[in-house]
């Protein structure tokens, strides 16, 4: 059980760091649009981030519970 513990919280660490990291990648490779005049700009005052889900959380760690059971039914060997 201690494994699992172990794997469930570095893959989510993984997980949120890799959200970070694409993020700021995405962040930085964002081009705005330039062709709208400033009104344009100032009307569209209404920014969304997107939505929380508790669904895509519970399937990233049905995901993560699966791949720790496949990797201890199917352990890697050592050769030699």
């Amino acid at each position: 059980m201690k494994k699992y513990v172990v794997f469930i919280i570095s893959f989510a660490l993984l997980y949120v760091i890799f959200e970070i990291v694409s993020g700021m990648v995405i962040t930085a490779a964002y081009t705005p649009d330039l062709s709208l005049t400033a009104q344009d700009r100032l009307s569209g005052d209404k920014v969304e981030f997107g939505t929380f889900s508790v669904i895509h959380w519970v399937t990233i760690f049905l995901a993560a519970t699966i791949a720790y059971l496949l990797s201890q039914k199917f352990p890697w060997r050592k050769r030699g």
